[in-house]
């Protein structure tokens, strides 16, 4: 629980929360109720799950009355050279578990607001209980947008918010044709009361670099009488039948939701750290499937980032069901022996497959599956594909993805960013990595390894099998010969006879925590020790070094500053795992090794506790002088790094 004595607004508007329903929905702000984000909202409805999403409640005015002639406004609003109310000033505390709940003092009097969803529903619960001595009158007074979740709302004519009140539901439309949204009041009078609120500022856009201003509508404000000990709900819905559950109800229910997600060990942080990972794990409509979102608040499912998370977020952690839902899925988008890179926002839009290391992400998951579940029936359904995944990769296909004579896998061509650094600003590529990449290599050679045990172990016999042994034992040979470095490091990209990037970065984790290993034991140690030197931080790992040349200190500014900074110096959490998991394999497992990996956790879980998003892991932070998360505010492959070391690092 975080606990406040005079809060200010700097405090305060910096710590966030998220609650979402399991489509790709969520509803999101700041711990005292003030947007700063365009992606805040109390109802962010997800029209075609997981995508497609809409902001259509953007918060709530609350004031409050229990002496004649007064009314104390406890919202929070930021607006040009000014915030008003100053609703900050009487937080006393926020609790996030097992739901969002903060609660505030105002002359005496005691308010608690907890914000909810409904499980699998568009559906947003907010509850006001009086939990002081005394009596007063509570006002509320929603806020409507009606926008894509990326974009922004303003003052426009169209927007009428035509409604109808049948006893103490409304069923409003924003516009001639919208979509019905339904708010339900359960104590008190609604009484209509028309007006546009101007100008909100969102001082997360203005740090990126973005426009940062927008209106809001009210159509009028709901007065109920609270005494001691009652509570009042407002329910926002898409579904109307929703406004026929009991509030308190939906509230056990999400509540129990929540427990049940706790893995309840003794260690307090992995259960909260697995609660926030079931956020990132969502049903696809399209599919019928489980996938996972790469982060809220803008982020939908990727191909990389999928296959990465979930070796955290669902088969470490034991979720078959899921872990196989989700590969099933991609087995099923398979093209020219590739995974989609992205899912589209929008139906009609193409499935793009632009990367290289998606698929072979696909092999070591499957390999930690069946490492977990030992379903070889799934292996074996799906052995076939993965056959020609390999022969595809051997005979090469699109983005010019081919083997070298050294066994190497190449990729890339002008325009295209295929790699995890994947940063682009108009045509400008800002680490191409056009070669040979050193994590390629090293996911390349696993793949190849990972299917020659399947192919083992299900007693297969094929030419590709025979093609991919010779290709891996040649791979190994010329692996250290290229891209080992005499000053102990690996390269990053290699074009043999051609191209060495000797820069120092974080990919070369891979080629030591990855199930097969193309080193001898002397120099992983030696490159885990360059990483930890160079690049290391307890928040994540760095882009680059810090004295390298092209080093950028902070990630902020437009979209050029930030996307430019992104892979150039930039902390990532996600690279944590593999690194932790790289290091206690260097180190034998020890109880040194394990006692120093736990005491550097230690600081995202004050991040995760006290910091940005309350139960949440940031996406990165700043190369130097990292503190404040950066990028989302919940990011799955971050979470899920935590999870697979405190799992399988045998950290618990």
């Amino acid at each position: 629980m975080l606990t406040f004595d005079q809060a200010s607004f700097e405090e305060t508007s910096t710590k966030e929360w998220i609650v979402t329903n399991g489509i790709g929905g969520y509803a999101s702000s700041t711990i005292i109720g003030a947007n700063t984000r365009r992606y805040h909202g109390l109802l962010v409805a997800s029209l075609n799950p997981p995508t497609q999403r809409q902001v259509l409640v953007s918060k709530i005015e609350e004031s409050i009355s229990f002496k004649r002639n007064t009314n104390i406004e406890f919202s929070t609003n930021q607006y040009p050279g000014v915030v008003h109310p100053k609703g900050y000033q009487y937080i006393k505390s926020f609790e996030r578990s097992p739901l969002p709940t903060t609660i505030f003092q105002i002359g005496g009097q005691l308010v608690s607001k907890t914000v909810f969803m409904v499980a699998n529903s568009n559906t947003t619960v907010v509850e006001y209980e009086n939990i002081g001595n005394a009596t007063y009158q509570l006002s509320l007074l929603p806020f409507f947008v009606n926008k894509d979740y990326h974009g922004l709302f303003f003052e426009d004519s169209r927007y009428d918010y035509y409604y109808e009140q049948h006893n103490n539901v409304l069923k409003i439309h924003s516009h001639f044709g919208s979509q019905a949204l339904f708010v339900k009041y359960y104590k008190g009078d609604f009484q209509e009361n028309r007006a546009w609120f101007k100008n909100f500022q969102y001082a997360r856009e203005a740090y990126r670099g973005l426009e940062h201003q927008e209106d809001a509508y009210a159509i009028g404000n709901i007065q109920t009488v609270l005494e001691p000990g009652e509570k009042t709900y407002l329910v926002f819905s898409l579904e109307e039948e929703m406004l026929n559950n009991n509030p308190k109800r939906l509230k056990e229910e999400a509540i129990a939701h929540v427990e049940s997600l706790s893995p309840k060990t003794k260690n307090t942080f992995f259960n909260d750290l697995s609660i926030a990972g079931d956020q990132v794990v969502v049903k696809r409509a399209s599919t019928d499937s489980y996938t996972i979102l790469a982060g809220y608040h803008w982020f939908t499912d990727w191909g990389r980032d999928t296959m990465i998370a979930m070796r955290g977020l669902c088969i470490a952690t034991g979720k078959k069901i899921e872990s196989e839902s989700i590969l099933t899925t991609f087995f099923s988008y398979l093209d020219k022996g590739m995974l989609p890179n992205r899912f589209p926002d929008n139906k009609g839009d193409d499935v793009e497959y632009n990367t290289v290391d998606a698929t072979l992400w696909l092999f070591v998951a499957l390999y930690e599956y069946y490492q977990k579940f030992e379903d070889l029936a799934f292996i074996k359904t799906h052995f076939d594909q993965l056959t020609d995944i390999i022969e595809w990769h051997l005979k090469g296909t699109r983005y010019n993805i081919q083997l070298t004579s050294e066994g190497f896998l190449y990729a890339g061509e002008e325009g295209v960013q295929l790699t995890w650094m994947d940063a682009k600003v108009n045509d400008f590529v800002v680490t191409p990595r056009i070669g040979c990449p050193v994590e390629i290599q090293a996911l390349w050679y696993n793949a190849l390894m990972v299917y020659q045990s399947f192919g083992k172990s299900l007693q297969a016999e094929n030419t590709i099998l025979q093609t991919a042994q010779q290709v891996a034992i040649k791979l190994k040979k010329h692996f250290p010969t290229h891209f080992y470095n005499e000053a102990g490091y690996l390269n990053d990209v290699v074009i043999p006879g051609k191209l060495v990037d000797t820069d120092l970065r974080p990919n070369q984790i891979y080629a030591v925590s990855l199930p097969y290993s193309m080193l001898s034991k002397v120099q992983e140690k030696i490159i885990i020790g360059a990483v930890e030197k160079h690049l290391f931080s307890p928040y994540g790992l760095r882009t680059l070094p810090v004295d390298h040349p092209e080093f950028t200190p902070i990630y902020e500014g437009d979209q050029w500053s930030r996307d430019t900074a992104y892979h150039q110096g930039t902390i990532w959490p996600f690279l944590l795992g593999d690194y932790y998991m790289a290091y206690l394999k260097v180190h034998k497992g020890s109880a040194k090794a394990k006692k120093t990996v736990r005491q550097h956790i230690k600081t995202l879980e004050k991040h995760f506790y006290q910091d940005d998003c309350i139960h949440g892991i940031s996406e990165i932070f700043d190369g130097l002088h990292p503190k404040e998360g950066r990028g989302t505010i919940q990011q799955a492959w971050s979470i899920s790094g935590l999870l697979k070391v405190m799992i399988d690092g045998g950290l618990l």
